[in-house]
């Protein structure tokens, strides 16, 4: 599979954010000079997850997100649950879709 120059610097940077810590499509987005659309659509295509942790990339209103291209409120809900399964090994917790610790948010993305 082929990525984009501009998904390379997504997921260079989504590599930056530790384990047990989330940051919002915003926050990338501002980093990168872009918009959260655009980094949402990199996540989407991720190739490279779990390794690429695009898990970690929450809504700035501390809820859950998008995940594997399918939008938060999707009717089968299958992929947020995975979502919050892999965020829950590394001890981030959500309660009614929204992050409870607000320490575990992380912004500290060196370009």
């Amino acid at each position: 599979m082929t990525v984009t120059e501009y998904q390379e610097r997504v997921y260079a940077l989504l590599c930056q954010i530790p384990k047990g810590k989330v940051a919002s499509y915003a926050s990338l987005s501002k980093a990168l000079s872009s918009s959260p659309r655009a980094v949402g659509g990199a996540l989407r295509r991720n190739p490279f997850a779990p390794e690429v942790p695009c898990h970690r990339i929450i809504c700035a209103d501390g809820s859950i997100g998008g995940f594997k291209g399918e939008p938060q409120d999707a009717p089968s809900g299958i992929n947020q649950k995975e979502k919050l399964r892999l965020l829950k090994s590394e001890g981030v917790l959500f309660e009614n879709g929204i992050l409870i610790e607000k320490d575990r948010w992380w912004d500290c993305f060196k370009v």
